[in-house]
């Protein structure tokens, strides 16, 4: 079976879509060739069965030059694939879903996200099946859909030995913008901090040019709720530098809304940081104790107190057992499995 797989970016490196290039690798061990349709490339170092095309975005920003390498390659490669796999732009099936159904290609799409439209719905039209990972999910509710495992690499997001955590440090790891709510943690970290609590923070991300005036108003937060000495702020880090951050860290907070399931948390269970989220979905897995009301600062504050308060042993124990959900039910190796199983069914 040979695979069509479109995505924004291939780069080992890249902060926040570094993991595709695991991803692929992966998938490359079941499939025996994948095309791989890219927006802009960066370094990568795939199998010689994983073959990649970039539109040109790397070489300058051109519409017209991306619509045309899309439907050369996608004609052209026609014969080198067998079904397309879509990764969450679903702009590709709308541009080349007729095409696809021309050739007689079955199309599968990968979207996981709360929000959607008519142009999502037109999308998933085309789609043989469509893959989430949250039940909270725009697509989760069409028929066609298939929930499936999130897909961390536990083999390289486990503790890291040589890495000693922080005591009493909490950790926020995306890009610094208004959807990843970084805004809601300062607020409660002020809350800790006027309560007397002992801790220290780092928000490890880098905002895009549009959230940079974003950014500047959270460092200004910082200074006007006097938590200079106990919040610092760091540039977003290759993909494969995750586990060393994770693996310094005690606790690790995610904002996202419901509908996302961020990589993240099961990245930070997987190196054994505990994880406090406000996603429903992570909440019906791990519980109630690492979770809070999406945006409530002040519940957000009490979890983290109550998980700062307790003995290393406890949270050492905690961080074992996320771990355990994290292999059990959101690795990559199942993912690979599920995904190949569906495709080729």
């Amino acid at each position: 079976m040979k695979l069509l797989f479109i995505t924004q970016k291939i780069d080992a490196n890249n902060t926040v879509l570094g993991f595709v290039h695991g991803w692929l690798a992966e998938f490359a061990k079941r499939f025996s060739h994948i095309s791989v349709i890219c927006l802009e490339k960066g370094e990568y170092h795939l199998p010689a069965n994983v073959s990649v095309f970039s539109l040109g975005k790397e070489g300058g920003r051109s519409q017209v030059k991306y619509l045309k390498n899309f439907v050369r390659y996608i004609v052209q490669n026609r014969r080198e694939y067998d079904v397309v796999l879509v990764h969450m732009n679903q702009e590709y099936i709308l541009l080349g879903g007729l095409i696809w159904k021309i050739l007689g290609k079955p199309i599968f799409m990968w979207r996981n996200h709360y929000a959607g439209s008519w142009l999502t719905r037109i999308a998933v039209a085309f789609c043989t099946e469509v893959f989430c990972t949250s039940k909270f999910s725009y697509t989760a509710k069409f028929r066609k859909t298939v929930v499936m495992p999130v897909g961390v690499d536990i083999t390289l997001f486990r503790p890291v030995a040589n890495v000693s955590r922080i005591p009493n440090s909490i950790l926020f790891y995306a890009r610094i913008s208004p959807a990843k709510r970084p805004n809601i943690l300062l607020e409660a970290l002020a809350l800790l901090s006027s309560d007397n609590v002992q801790f220290s923070a780092s928000f490890y991300g880098s905002p895009l040019p549009q959230d940079t005036g974003f950014f500047e108003q959270l460092k200004k937060k910082v200074q006007d709720k006097g938590l200079a000495q106990k919040v610092r702020f760091v540039a977003g880090v290759p993909h494969a530098e995750g586990p060393r951050v994770f693996s310094a860290h005690e606790i690790f907070v995610n904002l996202s809304p419901s509908g996302m399931y961020d990589k993240t948390l099961f990245e930070a269970a997987g190196c054994e940081c505990l994880v406090v989220a406000s996603s429903l979905d992570f909440k019906q897995l791990a519980g109630e104790r690492f979770s809070f009301p999406q945006d409530d600062a002040e519940e957000l504050a009490g979890k983290l107190k109550h998980l700062l308060s307790l003995s290393n042993a406890a949270k050492q124990e905690l961080g074992r057992e996320l771990r355990i959900l994290a292999v059990e039910q959101h690795s990559l190796e199942m993912l690979g499995k599920r995904l190949y199983k569906e495709l080729t069914k």
